[in-house]
């Protein structure tokens, strides 16, 4: 009994985190470039005295899922989506970076390219500026051409590259803001093999149908571990009544 309730107690918390990160992915099926969260439970003994019997569930290894969404086409030159792996850099407020698949930029009043948060979007050189009245060309390296509205025909200017990486997916985790960074910290290097298609943005790799199933498999979990601790409760009254009548 001191095994069962240890197991079912802690299996329906973390039962309720696995909804919840269910319910998230399901907000963000349509969330341009999200990439999908995964939760996995495994036992772990309880440290101290007691029985060894005692055993934690524990929500050990939270993972994502790295399959490449979508492309959908836009038409809109500041829509960037990566191909295949790799990631966009873009300059967190604290001067670090952080990488997205979200390619769905706009230029601040300075011109400078950014995310729809407002986080600057990096170059080979640092943040990425646009001279106004611009027409914006993005090349599959990456690279940013421009030419003014209205001036000389054929006249191109590069202004830069991005900064497309593609570190280890094992070395990125997710951070609170939905970016991802890397777990020992620093930059990734530029990779000049990633790719990106100009006028388009990626969807969510989110299946909708796998998580509807997985969120109805989670409820009735939950709901086997509240039983298993209501026939604990059972087992010990029952218990207690035979060690009273003696």
């Amino acid at each position: 009994m001191d095994r069962l309730i240890y197991t079912a107690m802690t299996g329906a918390k973390h039962t309720m985190g696995q909804q919840a990160a269910v319910a998230n992915n399901l907000a963000n099926a349509t969330s341009t470039g999200f990439r999908a969260e995964m939760h996995k439970l495994r036992a772990v003994p309880v440290q101290g005295e007691g029985l060894a019997t005692r055993a934690f569930v524990v929500d050990a290894s939270v993972a994502t899922n790295f399959a490449p969404g979508p492309l959908q086409q836009t038409g809109r030159a500041l829509d960037v989506a990566v191909e295949g792996k790799g990631w966009l850099a873009v300059q967190l407020q604290d001067g670090s970076e952080g990488y997205t698949r979200n390619g769905s930029l706009e230029l601040s009043a300075n011109g400078v390219l950014q995310t729809r948060n407002g986080l600057p979007v990096l170059g080979d050189g640092g943040p990425v500026t646009i001279p106004p009245d611009n027409e914006i060309l993005v090349g599959k390296d990456g690279t940013i051409s421009a030419m003014q509205s209205g001036g000389e025909e054929n006249v191109v200017n590069n202004l830069g590259q991005l900064k497309l990486v593609n570190p280890p997916e094992e070395s990125l985790v997710r951070g609170d803001d939905g970016l991802f960074r890397l777990r020992a910290g620093g930059t990734a290097p530029q990779d000049e093999d990633v790719r990106v298609a100009g006028g388009y943005l990626e969807g969510s790799n989110v299946s909708v149908v796998d998580q509807m199933v997985t969120m109805i498999s989670l409820a009735r979990q939950f709901e086997m571990q509240t039983k298993m601790l209501q026939t604990a409760e059972a087992n010990d009254q029952a218990a207690t009544q035979v060690l009273a009548s003696r």
